[in-house]
C-alpha cells in the first residue's frame, strides 16, 4: 500500500526505508490525485515503496526526511510547479544528487523542457504515459540507487577500516616509541651493570692477590716454628700451630679459588673444536697421579667433540671429574662415566659417579658459590667449583643441572651448543 506523507521535521532526519526493508523509495509529485493513482498503479508491481505528495511543499518536507532512489515530478502544478520545486529540491543538502524524472503534457513548449534539465532533471516522460517505457526508466534508477547505497557502504566501511587502520598504527608507533625508550634503558643500566661487574671483579682479584702474601707468612711462620721450637712448645702448642697453618692453607684454597672464579668472567673466550674424549682422559689420569692409592674406573667414549674454549672447557671436566673423584672416596669399587648425548644444534654431556650422592631438596645450592652440602671434615673443598663451572658453561650458551641421591651417587650434565657467542661475557 502506497502512505500519504506527513509534515516530518528537517531536524531529525528519519532513516533510509532502503536501509530498514531492502526496498527503494520513490517520490511520486502530482497534484491531481488521479495522477498519483494512475503512477502507482503503474510502478506497484515493482515492488518498492511508493511516497505520494500532493505539491512541491510536501514534497519538500518528504525529501528532508528520507533518502529517494527517484522522483518523479509533475511540472504543471499549483503555487510551487515542477520547476520551482526542482529547484529547491537541489538546495537540499540530502537531495542534492537525487535523480529527478518530469511529468509534462504533451503540450509543453522546449523553454520548459531545457529548464527543468538545468535544474537537473535527468528524463523527461510525456503525459499520456506509457506504463511499460515508465517502469523501464524506474527499474534502472532504482538499480542505480541500490549499486550508489552499496558503494556508499563499501565507502563507509572502507573508511571504519581505514580509522582503525590509523588508530593501530597510532598505537603501534607509541608502543615502538616506549619500547626504543625501554631500550635505550635497558642499555644505559646494562652498561652500568657491566660497569660494577668490572669494578667488582677488579676488586676481588685485587683483594684476592693481595691477600695471598700475608697467608703464605703466616704459612711460613707457622711451619718454622714448628720445625725449629718443637720442643719447646710441646704437643699442645704443636697441634695448635697446626691448626693455623691448616687455615691459612685452607684461606689460601679458597683465594685461588676465587681468582680462578674471576678469571673465567673476565677470560676471553675462544672457541675451536675440542676432543672432550682427550680432554677428560688427560684430567682423569691427573687424578690418578694425585693419589694413586685408589682404585677408580673411568667410563670415557671416544668421540667425544665439542666446539668451545679449550681451556674453559678443561676447568669444567677437571671441578666435575675432581668433585666426583672426591665423593666416591668412600667407595671400594669407584665407577666415574662421562657421557655425550647429540641433539638439535649441540649436545648434551654428564659426568655421573656412584658416590654418597646429596639431597634433592638442595639442589639449587649446588651452584652457588661457597655452598656447601657436606661437612667440611668429611669432604675438602671451598664450594667454588661447580659456580665456576656454570659461569663456563653459561659464558658458552649452555646450561647445567644435577640429579642425584643421597648414598646412590651423583649425574651432572651440561650443554654446549655447536656455535657458541663470540667473546660471550
Amino acid at each position: 500500500m502506497a502512505v500519504q506523507v506527513s509534515p516530518t521535521p528537517a531536524a531529525e532526519p528519519i532513516p533510509s526505508r532502503d536501509a530498514v526493508s531492502g526496498r527503494a523509495s520513490l517520490l511520486l509529485v502530482d497534484d491531481q490525485p488521479e495522477g498519483l493513482l494512475a503512477l502507482e498503479a503503474m510502478l506497484e508491481g515493482l515492488g518498492q515503496n511508493l511516497v505520494k505528495a500532493r505539491s512541491g511543499a510536501e514534497a519538500l518536507r518528504a525529501l528532508a526526511g528520507e533518502d529517494f532512489a527517484l522522483v518523479l515530478l509533475d511540472v504543471r502544478m499549483p503555487i510551487m510547479d515542477g520547476l520551482e520545486t526542482a529547484r529547491r529540491i537541489r538546495e537540499l543538502e540530502r537531495s542534492r544528487d537525487t535523480p529527478l524524472i518530469f511529468v509534462t503534457a504533451a503540450n509543453d513548449n522546449d523553454t520548459r523542457v531545457i529548464q527543468g534539465y538545468a535544474l537537473g532533471a535527468v528524463d523527461y516522460i510525456v503525459k499520456p504515459v506509457i506504463p511499460e517505457i515508465l517502469r523501464s526508466k524506474v527499474s534502472v534508477f532504482v538499480e542505480l540507487a541500490r549499486k550508489t547505497e552499496l558503494v556508499r557502504r563499501q565507502a563507509r566501511e572502507m573508511q571504519r577500516l581505514n580509522e582503525s587502520l590509523r588508530s593501530q598504527v597510532a598505537r603501534l608507533e607509541r608502543a615502538e616509541r616506549e619500547i626504543r625508550t625501554l631500550n635505550a634503558r635497558l642499555e644505559r643500566r646494562a652498561e652500568e651493570l657491566l660497569a660494577v661487574n668490572q669494578e667488582l671483579e677488579a676488586f676481588s682479584y685485587s683483594v684476592s692477590h693481595d691477600l695471598q702474601e700475608p697467608l703464605r707468612g703466616i704459612d711460613g711462620f707457622t711451619q718454622a716454628l714448628v720445625e725449629d721450637w718443637a720442643g719447646t712448645l710441646g704437643a699442645e702448642g704443636q697441634d695448635q700451630l697446626r691448626r693455623v697453618r691448616a687455615a691459612a692453607q685452607r684461606m689460601g684454597q679458597l683465594i685461588d679459588d676465587l681468582l680462578q672464579l674471576s678469571r673465567v668472567t673476565r677470560a676471553e673466550l675462544t672457541p675451536v673444536p675440542v676432543d672432550l674424549s682427550a680432554l677428560a682422559r688427560e684430567v682423569a689420569e691427573e687424578l690418578r697421579e694425585r693419589d694413586p692409592g685408589r682404585s677408580v674406573e673411568f667410563r670415557i667414549p671416544d668421540g667425544m667433540a665439542a666446539r668451545g674454549d679449550p681451556r674453559l672447557l678443561r676447568q669444567v671436566l677437571q671441578n666435575l671429574l675432581g668433585n666426583a673423584w672426591k665423593f666416591t672416596s668412600r667407595r671400594p669399587e669407584a665407577v666415574i662415566e662421562v657421557s655425550a648425548t647429540p641433539g638439535d644444534g649441540g649436545a648434551t654431556y654428564a659426568v655421573r659417579d656412584n658416590g654418597v650422592g646429596f639431597d634433592r631438596n638442595f639442589v639449587g645450592k649446588l651452584f652457588r658459590p661457597f655452598q656447601r652440602l657436606h661437612l667440611r671434615r668429611d669432604f675438602a673443598g671451598s664450594g667454588v667449583g661447580l659456580a665456576t663451572v656454570q659461569r663456563i658453561v653459561r659464558r658458552h650458551g649452555g646450561r647445567v643441572w644435577a640429579e642425584g641421591e643421597v648414598g646412590r651417587g651423583a649425574a651432572f650434565h651440561f650443554t654446549l651448543p655447536s656455535a657458541p657467542p663470540e667473546g660471550a661475557p
